[in-house]
């Protein structure tokens, strides 16, 4: 028990890197995004037993995703001020009761209200989690963060496969063996809260003190903060172009296989699968490679090296398309953690804040590119949708304005 609580004592030097926290954070993550995705994965069983129209999916999506994503930032500047360590299990908690309502909803209201729930304590979650893996990461900010957020891929890479497996055979009352998740998350957030709320009673915070210099009235502390500002909102513009891609990979590319290839709805599932579940793998090994190639080199080969597969996509037969999909979701989404500890680094002091407007604001904002895409689809066609979804990585090439690491650090110094 001695050694037990002198390692967690150590979590918050730059040296130490606490891997039980991380992993058992990422675990969280990944069964609190797979909460969420059971919603999505929902849809074709609520189409057919409520007969609700697209207008209606279309509207408990925009909730679950006003909820749980454009809300995270609001809660980051909370938590930034006051740290809410019992914010994690109470997050999850409402998730339990949201998956409940969801398993026994009888109509669209009730539907909305479970997924409201369900959003909320994602919500709760995100900006907190990125937190506590920023608090265990030592030095080895990047393989924290890849630890985190992997978690959180893999458990929208499951939303095909509960799809299939679990909600399409047992129906909307199937939705009710999530609540064993949602428990079994709330039961971990204890453990990792207990651990948080003795890292904040600690009064050796050196991540605090590296904000000092940002304070100090002074021509270079003015024009710090102008780079930092402009960085900001140029990362949350490229997170909301890779996002639109993201979208409309995952929400539209399975209609152009059924569609241009002739294949069945069952098996145009496996190309999300497969870029999903490469993305997951993809996310684990940026942050590694960020900590010793640099961050920002790492955002920008991840949208650039994928911009030329992804224009090829379009034009290949259904075989090469699978290793296609997979080598971008791959490179694209390996800069998924990678981005969130580049901020992190921007703006120390503000944790929360920056984790919520990198995940949350921006991924949130980039699904109302689902909306767009599906109005653009109707539009002007599904394959010149799927054609202007494959040229936005090459966005990518805003990030030569992004300061470089070095500069980073020179401006915190």
């Amino acid at each position: 028990m001695q050694a037990q609580k002198i390692k967690l004592d150590t979590a918050n030097t730059e040296s130490s890197t606490v891997y039980p926290i991380l992993f058992i954070i990422g675990l969280v993550h990944l069964l609190n995004d797979a909460l969420q995705s059971v919603v999505p994965a929902l849809f074709p069983v609520l189409q057919n037993s409520m007969g609700l129209t697209f207008t209606q999916l279309g509207l408990i999506a925009f909730t679950l995703n006003a909820t749980s994503s454009l809300i995270q930032p609001v809660v980051g500047i909370m938590t930034d001020k006051r740290p809410s360590p019992y914010a994690l299990p109470f997050g999850l908690t409402l998730s339990l009761f949201g998956i409940i309502g969801l398993a026994l909803a009888s109509n669209f209201w009730v539907i909305i209200i479970s997924v409201v729930f369900i959003g909320l304590g994602s919500a709760a979650f995100h900006p907190e989690g990125s937190r506590v893996a920023y608090m265990a990461a030592g030095n080895r900010r990047g393989l924290a963060q890849s630890i985190y957020q992997v978690g959180g891929n893999s458990g929208q890479a499951l939303a095909p496969l509960m799809a299939a497996y679990i909600l399409l055979p047992l129906g909307q009352i199937g939705v009710l063996w999530f609540t064993v998740v949602a428990a079994a998350a709330v039961i971990l957030l204890f453990y990792i809260a207990a651990w948080y709320k003795q890292q904040v009673s600690n009064p050796i915070r050196p991540v605090k003190q590296k904000n000092t210099t940002l304070t100090k009235r002074s021509e270079k502390g003015i024009e710090n903060k102008r780079i930092i500002t402009f960085s900001i909102c140029l990362l949350i513009f490229l997170v909301f172009a890779r996002s639109w891609f993201h979208a409309g990979i995952t929400n539209f590319y399975a209609f152009y296989a059924i569609e241009n290839y002739g294949i069945p709805i069952a098996d145009s599932q496996l190309y999300i699968f497969v870029f999903l579940g490469a993305g997951a793998v993809g996310t684990f090994f940026g942050g590694p490679l960020a900590d010793r190639f640099g961050k920002r080199l790492i955002i920008s080969l991840s949208m650039l090296g994928s911009a030329p597969l992804a224009l090829l996509l379009p034009f290949v037969g259904p075989i090469f398309a699978y290793i296609l999909v997979a080598i971008i979701g791959f490179i694209i989404l390996s800069s998924f953690s990678v981005t969130v500890v580049y901020a992190q680094e921007l703006v120390p002091g503000r944790i929360g804040l920056v984790s919520g407007l990198i995940v949350g604001l921006a991924f949130g904002m980039g699904a109302v590119g689902s909306v767009a895409l599906g109005v653009l689809a109707d539009w002007v066609g599904l394959t010149d949708t799927i054609l202007f979804t494959v040229c936005l990585p090459f966005i990518g090439l805003l990030t030569f304005l992004l300061p470089s690491d070095q500069k980073v650090r020179e401006m915190h110094q």
